[in-house]
């Protein structure tokens, strides 16, 4: 693969892991609201954090290990699955 686009693959996979990361870290407001009695739905965070496990093992199971799809992903287990339990 010529640099110039390693370079831009490499760029594309950082910025879209700190975006996952970040859509991730947008359900804190939606646990704090949950605490607070006003609950959310919890369909949707449910489906986000199955989705990242299922993308957390893809990533970890392959034989060159995705360490930019783990590490994008793991967050959104935590998180999904706290937003989900907390507006039962």
């Amino acid at each position: 693969m010529e640099k110039n686009k390693y370079i831009q693959l490499f760029s594309v996979g950082r910025i879209a892991t700190l975006f996952s990361i970040l859509m991730y870290v947008s359900y804190i407001p939606q646990i704090i609201n949950n605490l607070a009695g006003v609950r959310g739905n919890p369909i949707q965070p449910l489906c986000a954090a199955i989705n990242s496990i299922l993308w957390v093992t893809y990533g970890a199971i392959k034989p060159k290990k995705d360490w930019p799809v783990v590490i994008a992903n793991v967050p959104g287990i935590f998180l999904g699955l706290a937003a989900f339990l907390t507006a039962l």
